[in-house]
């Protein structure tokens, strides 16, 4: 997963936020995880504030900070749900693959959206797994969203957060809000490579593998075949496969969040 996530820039997983950027600005970077992200945005605006769930993760973004010499940001941990963070503080607030992780998508938006100042904006982009496309299709990819999708949900979450975005956001009581989508695509031999090599690496040998098979959703051979599949597509010569996400930006206003509701 962390190589994955040192992948993500501003540039290829922010893209829809950057034109609301000044330089003045006052940015929450909410789940900021290995910091690449973070580090970009820190170039972008005046101040960031990184916020993680534990003191493991904000370690991961003080260190991606430190080695690329980001100076304007600070890293704090705390609960997106229950922020001890002042009203009206950020011009921005910032969340990425987040919202599809934690408990109540709602509760955090309203809490992102309290602690931004009116006129501001809230910006989240979750993938949607269910909506992945690939070629070839090899039955190993199919069983692997199946488990994916199952262990997520277990834990909580929901991975298909990305067509949920619209409804959440309006649910928070946020008013004025676009919504957008986007994709990554892989079909080069190195992205193949990286992309199908990492899932490979994940369904046998990370946390993810280890629930799988404490859960009972799979055996350690049906893992493997899952993990030669991936390595299969990825050295196809026609592989490809398109991953989307869904995106919001939503002003704050004084009518639009309406506390408690």
């Amino acid at each position: 997963m962390l190589r994955s996530h040192r992948a993500r820039t501003a540039a290829n997983s922010a893209a829809y936020l950057l034109p609301h950027l000044r330089p003045t600005d006052r940015l929450l970077d909410v789940g900021s995880g290995p910091g690449t992200i973070t580090a970009d945005l820190a170039r972008l605006v005046g101040e960031v504030v990184a916020l993680e769930i534990n003191v493991e993760a904000a370690g991961l973004t003080r260190e991606e900070l430190a080695r690329q010499g980001v100076t304007s940001a600070q890293v704090i941990v705390g609960d997106v749900h229950v922020l001890t963070l002042p009203d009206d503080g950020f011009d921005v607030v910032h969340a990425h693959q987040v919202l599809q992780h934690v408990a109540d998508p709602v509760a955090a938006l309203r809490e992102m959206a309290r602690v931004t100042r009116p006129g501001g904006v809230v910006a989240v982009r979750d993938s949607d797994y269910a909506a992945f496309a690939w070629y070839p299709r090899l039955p190993g990819l199919d069983r692997w969203l199946e488990l994916y999708e199952a262990a997520a949900r277990a834990n909580g979450g929901e991975p298909d957060a990305g067509r949920h975005l619209l409804a959440w956001a309006r649910a928070a009581g946020l008013g004025d809000v676009t919504a957008t989508s986007s994709t990554w695509c892989f079909a080069t031999p190195e992205s193949r490579a990286w992309w199908g090599g990492m899932w490979a690496e994940r369904v046998t040998g990370s946390a993810l593998g280890e629930q799988l098979l404490r859960d009972g959703y799979a055996d350690r051979a049906e893992l493997a075949g899952i993990a030669d599949a991936w390595r299969t597509w990825a050295s196809h010569p026609d592989g490809w496969i398109s991953i989307p996400h869904g995106e919001l930006v939503a002003v704050v206003g004084a009518s639009s969040y309406l506390p408690g509701t």
